[in-house]
This record gives C-alpha cells, structure tokens and sequence, in this order.
C-alpha cells in the first residue's frame, strides 16, 4: 500500500473542491443548452469518460462483485437517479439566477448528513451537533419566515446529495466503477430522452459545428476528474480534513454568484448563512475535539 503523503493530498483535495468550486463557469458557458439537455449529455459522456478510464485505472473484480451482489445494482440505479436529480438542481439553479440558493444548499449538506444518519442509521447526535444541526434549522426557518417560502432549491441539493451519500454506503462499490456503473444505468433514459426530442439543441446536425458542442463533450472529464482526485486524496488525508477542505467549493459558488454573476445577498439570506456558518463552525469544532481525543 502506498505511503500517506500529506501534501500531495492536501493539493489532489483542493483540486478537487475548487474544480467542483468553479463548476459554474463551466455551466454558465454552456447556458444555451437548456439544463435537462446538458444533464443527458453529462450522462452519456461521463459514461464514456469513465469507462475509458477503467482501462487504464485498474479496479480488479469490482465488476465480479456487482455480478455476483445484483443487489448492489438496484441500489446503484438508485443512486445514480439521485445524483441526476442534484446535477439538474443545480445547473438550473446556475443558469436561472439561484447560485447564492445552490451555494447555501452545499454549506447544509454535512448538517444534513447527520441528521439522516440519527433518523436512518440511529446514530446518536452529540451535544455539540445536536446545536450545529439546530443552528442551521434556525438559518433555514428564518428564510421560510422572511421569504414566505422554504429555500427548495438549497434542500434540494443538500437532500439529494445526503440520501445519495446514505445509499452508496449500502452499495461499497469504487467511487469510479460507481459512476460509471450509475451513468451507465441511466443512459438508456438519456438517450431515449434525445430520440423523444428530435428539435433539441444538439440533436441539430449544425450544432456539431459550434464551440458549445466541444464544451459540452467536456462534460464527461470535468465530471469525472475532481472525482479521481477527491478519491486519490482521501487516500493521503485523514477524512476530517477531507471534511474541513468541504467548504472551499460552496464559498467559490457564492464568490462568484455575488462577485462575478452580481446575484443580489439580501440581507434575511446573509442572515440565514449566518445561522449556518456557525452551525458549520460548531460542528467543525465536534469534529476536531474528536479527532484529538482519538489521538
């Protein structure tokens, strides 16, 4: 096995948050391409992509373990329509103005992590989450009463992306073959989707001629490569920093909705993220304390 390299992982893990960070720009680039068009074909490309890979980057037996565990295969489907729905979520909430929402949603997800590890593990919150989980629900309470409505975008993406990590943990399958096996899965709904839809944008003979047809090919690399080196990271960093590094690619989201994008930070919604950022801040600290008692 080989050696922890802390600092290779330290560079592997923020390449990794900061190309999910800047996920945006690549989006806002494709914005032509209606938001469910763009999630076929980030499907279909990051099969292709990531079949490519398994060639070079060996899994031995993972495909053996699938055959014979078909269980695994239904969970994977599973999980693979969960992931679909965040990908939609969120370059529609990128494209349509709603990047400042997509962003909070993110900064919920590890709050909302444990919470659905007491309703569905029956893990036992400590004191100091049981206050990270209620700060954050406070943060989201006051959005409902200020706005009138509940941030669905935010839970959306912080429900999808919970229950998707809940149910790979039933299915331990690579992250790489799990993807591959999850968009493999959904590709005959993607291209029975272009088949149904014969006046899309790229279903256009001409569009193939175009720069956006080569950005969205791109899809499948820049889906599958920060995943590669979130994974070779996980390998050199103790997951609790993998935990902290987390936060790099929601405030990118938020850097650029407001600095870049000039999506407006209304003052009930800073107050919500405030909420949350303390949340987050006493929920990192459970963790450390953690860690340092383990040591």
């Amino acid at each position: 096995m080989q050696a922890a390299n802390p600092r290779r992982g330290y560079i592997l893990g923020l390449i990794a948050y900061i190309t999910w960070g800047l996920f945006p720009l690549y989006f806002k680039a494709i914005a032509a391409v209606p938001s469910i068009e763009i999630i076929v074909h980030r499907v279909l490309w990051s099969a292709l992509c990531g079949s490519l890979l398994l060639l070079v980057w060996k899994h031995p037996g993972w495909w053996r373990e699938l055959r014979d565990n078909p269980r695994r295969l239904a969970i994977l489907a599973l999980s693979g329509s969960l992931i679909a729905a965040n990908w939609l979520t969120y370059v529609w909430a990128v494209n349509n103005g709603r990047m400042v929402e997509a962003s909070l949603g993110y900064y919920i997800n590890p709050l909302v992590n444990v919470l659905l590890g007491m309703l569905l593990l029956g893990e036992r919150l400590r004191p100091l989450q049981w206050l990270a989980v209620g700060l954050a629900a406070v943060g989201v309470a006051q959005q409902v009463w200020q706005v009138g409505s509940l941030p669905w975008v935010s839970l959306v993406l912080a429900l999808t992306f919970g229950f998707y990590g809940l149910i790979r943990k039933k299915a331990p399958v690579a992250a790489l073959p799990g993807l591959v096996v999850e968009t493999w899965l959904l590709v005959p709904l993607a291209i029975g989707w272009l088949l149904l839809n014969p006046m899309a944008v790229s279903a256009q003979a001409s569009f193939w001629t175009t720069s956006q047809a080569w950005w969205l090919a791109a899809a499948g690399p820049i889906t599958v490569m920060p995943l590669i080196c979130f994974n070779a990271a996980a390998r050199h960093l103790p997951y609790t920093t993998l935990g902290f590094l987390q936060y790099i690619a929601p405030t990118l989201v938020l850097s650029l909705a407001v600095l870049v994008y000039g999506e407006h930070l209304a003052a009930s919604t800073l107050l919500a993220f405030a909420f949350i950022w303390a949340g987050l801040a006493v929920y990192s600290v459970d963790i450390w304390l953690r860690s340092r008692r383990r040591n």
